[in-house]
């Protein structure tokens, strides 16, 4: 299992901390400074069935830019190539399974399909 976390970030803490306590193991990946690719990107938005502005943080400032971005198609590499420059955009924590299941735990129900 492989998580995506910003320390700072205390649903991310409370995640680990989950794991922790369940005694699952697990990787940390702490994607501020260890970036995903466009390409890794491409493949968790693909697990995780979203699209890119979908996991964009729209309140960071870095965000900015994106504001008048369409959310189509023809930008969805844009998106990515957004995500990628500026990780701090990018929702957390992304929980990946060894199964490959995927999703932004950012609430305890999520969390919890994690935990079994």
């Amino acid at each position: 299992m492989e998580i995506w976390i910003n320390p700072a970030c205390s649903k991310c803490r409370a995640a680990t901390k989950a794991f922790d306590d369940a005694g699952i193991a697990y990787t940390v990946r702490r994607y501020l400074d260890d970036p995903p690719t466009p390409e890794e990107l491409t493949a968790v938005l693909a697990r995780l069935n979203l699209e890119p502005w979908d996991i964009v943080r729209t309140n960071e400032p870095e965000a900015k830019p994106l504001r008048d971005l369409p959310r189509d198609a023809a930008h969805r590499a844009d998106w990515i190539q957004a995500l990628a420059d500026a990780p701090i955009l990018i929702q957390r924590p992304i929980i990946t399974a060894d199964d490959d299941t995927t999703a932004v735990a950012r609430d305890p129900e999520t969390l919890a399909q994690f935990l079994r």
